[in-house]
């Protein structure tokens, strides 16, 4: 979903390109064969049925992916603060497709859908000269004999690249969300939220088939003809008709035809006593509780747990969006600094965050009436680098 450019063929031969653009080449079929299974927790299905067939799983990717990826970034080396700095410009431009927020942007959408996000470092030496974020749908790791990735596998209907890992550095960073019982893959909130998104499509599923059939509820056949009973033939054939033609979400109100002395007694609720506006909306809840999304901030209805959008605003950034990018911009930099052989750390800048920006105000204040600290030790308390 996520897939980055190939450098045309008119560029020099000495221009730097993704070992998995050849991968990529235009032919190659991208998508699976076959239909979408509800139950199936694989990250293709999750992806369809879960983000591109779900609004609520979507609204929730994009904004915590586009919030993360917006974030400013600063840099520290030996404790000392640089606005000027080689992996600076590589995060601002890391290829000729793209820039910083859309790379950071692709990485968190796809740490977001599949719990890993793979980033690929294109260069001769030293530090890379380009990153590409790959499909974590594509990739899989190959553990060694001690149980750490030896190297890492990229998949493109059925050609592959191995990304070797040589003397501890890796071509490709690997960030990973917890998981309890793998060693080598990450749990996505996508997985968590699988359940709530089955709801949340039947229920849309049904009620527009509810809508398309009149909105008829179900109830009960009655045989009136003899002594009210069906030979086996009659019994059986009416039970086909009824499991092929009048069950499921795709035949939920449909019509019937009833003959030889059948008669129709309505014994189901109306669509207002189903109440699946409710049940949708619990289902959109539970999705965004495991994507760490207050419901306020993508509009569902009925949510009281916050007094105002700008506190929701607020609690969204710390315990969801900063977490995330300050972990992944952690794992970056540690990354990179193995390549460049200079310990570097990448680190968000709070105070340039509007939806801070009251904790900002009250830390500055608070720092400032301090009468017993120097100029020197509130600025640094501040992340302020020393006045000249």
């Amino acid at each position: 979903m996520f897939d980055f450019l190939k450098r045309g063929k008119t560029e020099p031969a000495e221009a730097k390109a993704s070992a998995t653009g050849p991968l990529t080449m235009p032919g190659i079929a991208y998508g699976s064969v076959g239909r979408v299974a509800w139950t199936a927790r694989d990250t293709s299905s999750l992806t369809r049925a879960g983000f591109q067939g779900n609004p609520i799983g979507f609204r929730c990717v994009k904004v915590i992916a586009e919030a993360a990826a917006a974030l400013p970034l600063v840099l520290y080396a030996d404790g000392e603060r640089f606005d000027v700095h080689p992996v600076l410009s590589l995060m601002s431009r890391p290829n000729g497709a793209q820039g910083r927020a859309e790379l950071l942007e692709s990485l968190f959408g796809q740490l977001l859908l599949s719990g890993d996000g793979y980033v690929e470092a294109v260069g001769d030496g030293g530090l890379p000269t380009e990153l590409h974020v790959l499909r974590s749908d594509r990739m899989s790791v190959v553990p060694g004999s001690d149980g750490w990735p030896a190297a890492y596998e990229y998949n493109v209907g059925g050609r592959k690249h191995r990304f070797q890992v040589i003397d501890g550095l890796s071509p490709v960073c690997h960030v990973k969300s917890f998981h309890p019982q793998d060693d080598h893959y990450g749990l996505s909130p996508m997985q968590a939220a699988a359940s709530a998104m089955d709801v949340h499509n039947s229920a849309s599923r049904w009620s527009k088939a509810l809508l398309d059939n009149a909105a008829r509820p179900s109830g009960a056949i009655v045989y009136q003809n003899g002594d009210g009973m069906l030979t086996p033939e009659q019994y059986d054939r009416l039970l086909s008709e009824m499991e092929m033609h009048h069950q499921g979400a795709r035949n939920a109100g449909r019509p019937m035809l009833l003959e030889g002395g059948l008669d129709w007694k309505p014994m189901g609720f109306s669509p207002s006593d189903m109440e699946f506006q409710q049940t949708k909306e619990a289902a959109a809840r539970e999705i965004a509780l495991a994507f760490g999304v207050p419901p306020m901030l993508i509009g569902i209805p009925g949510d009281a747990t916050y007094a105002n959008y700008v506190e929701a605003s607020r609690a969204f950034y710390r315990l969801t969006v900063l977490p995330m990018a300050s972990r992944v911009s952690a794992s970056i930099a540690h990354w990179l600094s193995a390549f460049s052989g200079e310990a570097v750390e990448l680190r968000v800048d709070l105070d340039q965050i509007p939806a801070l920006a009251v904790e900002r105000e009250a830390q500055w204040r608070r720092i400032g009436e301090a009468s017993f600290l120097t100029d020197a030790e509130k600025r640094s308390l501040l992340g302020l680098p020393a006045a000249e």
